[in-house]
């Protein structure tokens, strides 16, 4: 982190509510966990009183096994975003070029930023097409957060291996991937960042972790903080990312849930985004702020997309159950 830069660098707005009385579709966690977890948690909390082993042996070979790569390979990380500031920490020096894709997740411009790196921000479905030479690094999300849709796994590991030829860091983030049955980019030699937040609904747990090869590898490694899990997190990270059973379920329900919500949402006027996350990216034609306001007024929050760079029409909605479909649709008929 450049301590120069930090002055001019703003926090960065995020979906969720922490109202215990309302329907919260703004942030795009499952609403289930897998079975098991808080015996697991509990029985990790004994250990609490002492520091974790510092080498997670446990938590690397899940990760491993998750994404499938070599164990000696993963980082563990109190999240994905402290995955995804940690590879862009020991990359970006002051004045260094990042590619950063738009309307996407905002901290990938504010970490850049940080570390006192210029964005060059490009439309996310254009960045594959990009020339990575003379870019310190380049980052995208896959799937895309906020609109949904996956890169092409071939166009991904072309523009990967054109990065490598330039000497360009890619950063892959792939906070969304496990909701589908694509292969990560784990083993191509680019860094990775995987969050336990969404898949396993467990946003409190902060729990991910960073992969990657060769010298990046060895960057990550000596700048992770010690200890950069807590034994809880890390126990019942390993627990959920062997839950092979309730990561199909969970694949199935959200593919199933969001072809409902989206032939919904389709009927009652909005254009929806092709998505192969667990949201939708809807127009709404028009500034949203009413519709927002009066969905909240009736207990559904809905995350404002005019946030995200290049979006001034759209809100995001992510894909629950069923009932929680029937009654975002049910406020919608109320209010539109």
């Amino acid at each position: 982190m450049d301590p120069e830069s930090v002055d001019a660098v703003d926090r960065v707005p995020h979906g969720s509510s922490d109202d215990p009385d309302v329907l919260d579709l703004s942030a795009n966690t499952n609403p289930r966990v897998p079975d098991g977890t808080g015996s697991v948690y509990e029985s990790a909390l004994g250990s609490a009183g002492s520091y974790p082993d510092d080498g997670y042996p446990a938590f690397r070979r899940a990760a491993a096994e998750y994404v499938g790569c070599a164990p000696e390979s993963v980082v563990p990380t109190a999240g994905g975003l402290a995955a995804i500031r940690l590879a862009i920490g020991v990359t970006v020096s002051p004045g260094d070029r990042v590619l950063v894709p738009h309307p996407s997740f905002g901290e990938y411009a504010r970490e850049v930023r940080l570390a006192g790196g210029t964005v060059v921000s490009v439309p996310h479905g254009e960045l594959l097409e990009c020339d990575p030479d003379g870019y310190e690094m380049a980052i995208t999300c896959n799937p895309n957060n906020p609109t949904g849709g996956a890169h092409p796994p071939e166009k991904l590991r072309a523009f990967a291996e054109r990065c490598s030829a330039a000497d360009t860091r890619l950063l892959v983030d792939e906070a969304f991937l496990g909701f589908t049955d694509r292969p990560s980019m784990a083993e191509t030699g680019c860094t990775v960042a995987r969050s336990l937040t969404k898949l396993f609904g467990l946003p409190g747990l902060r729990a991910g972790f960073a992969v990657a090869e060769g010298s990046a590898l060895d960057r990550l490694r000596t700048a992770r903080q010690p200890w950069s899990l807590g034994a809880p997190a890390a126990a019942v990270g390993a627990h959920a990312m062997r839950d092979a059973p309730f990561i199909e379920e969970t694949r199935r329900r959200v593919a199933r849930e969001r072809a409902v919500l989206r032939e919904g949402l389709t009927e009652r006027g909005f254009e929806v985004s092709p998505s192969d996350a667990p949201f939708l990216l809807c127009d709404v034609g028009g500034p949203p702020d009413d519709l927002l306001s009066a969905c909240r007024e009736r207990g559904v929050v809905l995350r404002d997309a005019t946030t995200f760079r290049g979006l001034d029409r759209h809100v995001r909605i992510a894909v629950r159950d069923r009932d929680s479909t029937d009654r975002l649709l049910a406020v919608l008929d109320e209010v539109r």
